[in-house]
């Protein structure tokens, strides 16, 4: 499915470039930069492939995959050079201590997938699936209120940075999906829970596309393409609560395959699709 996706893209892409008689003719220049085209992939868990199961032993705690959906862009779309710092647990202070060194005037596209760690997704999550309703209500407001008054400041620092260091890059910011389907459910969480934990995730995305949009990068919503797939679903593309514990609630192979892939494709075509949380 991935490469019929991406493949579509470009395809597209190509033909209605060649429509216009006053198109400017591509340089000798041009082929070269789209030949070796250099992609770095940043960010926290959702980028790195955490929930996936399959690591690169070279990657250790940061448990890269293969399957996640930077490895499938970059070798879907022939990447020359591809840098992948991603690393599960980051926050936004880690991506400018530690992932930013590929990163030049001569990359060419960079994602991101950051934030969720900043607000506390981990010990809001324990709190919902251990402490009740009220307790599960009481951490997603307070992530809730961080994400809306103290996380904006830190994108924008993180995104200056990446403009800073990747002046000719087109950025894309990868957006977080929602975790859950509502309704009956054999879960240790509550339909509340789920609601309210749902709820954060737009919250969240949207200071993460606010931030984003201030920048100049693109915000890629992933929303509609995990609608129906969520935890509870009849075909998760999510972990429920899983073993090893830190691959729950995170998108697992199909997830990044069929639920954030598509999005990036379209970005690496120069086409992505524009989302009300990405609206001016």
């Amino acid at each position: 499915m991935r490469k019929s996706v991406l493949s579509s893209c470009l395809s597209t892409a190509f033909a209605v470039a060649l429509l216009p008689l006053s198109a400017p003719v591509a340089t000798a220049a041009d082929s070269e930069r789209s030949d070796s085209l250099e992609y770095v992939a940043l960010g926290d868990s959702y980028a790195s492939g955490v929930g996936t199961g399959d690591y690169t032993p070279g990657s250790g705690d940061c448990r890269r995959s293969e399957l996640a959906y930077p490895s499938l862009a970059a070798a879907d779309a022939g990447a020359e050079s591809f840098s992948f710092t991603a690393c599960a647990g980051a926050k936004t202070g880690d991506v400018l201590d530690g992932q930013l060194a590929p990163l030049s005037r001569s990359t060419d596209v960079v994602t991101i997938s950051v934030g969720g760690n900043d607000a506390g997704f981990v010990p809001v999550v324990t709190s919902c699936a251990t402490g009740g309703d009220q307790a599960c209500d009481d951490a997603v407001t307070e992530a809730e209120n961080y994400a809306t008054e103290q996380l904006p400041g830190q994108l924008a620092d993180t995104y200056d940075a990446i403009s800073s260091k990747a002046p000719e890059a087109r950025v894309g910011v990868v957006g977080y999906p929602r975790l859950f389907e509502l309704g009956a459910c054999l879960s240790p969480l509550s339909e509340f829970e789920r609601q309210r934990l749902n709820e954060a995730a737009e919250t969240l995305n949207r200071s993460i596309s606010e931030q984003a949009r201030a920048a100049g990068f693109a915000f890629l919503d992933v929303k509609g393409d995990f609608e129906g797939h969520g935890v509870c679903g009849a075909q998760p593309w999510i972990n429920g609560l899983s073993y090893p514990v830190g691959e729950s609630y995170h998108p697992n192979a199909a997830g990044h395959e069929q639920g954030l892939l598509p999005s990036v494709a379209e970005f690496f075509s120069g086409a992505e699709r524009t989302s009300p949380l990405s609206a001016t």
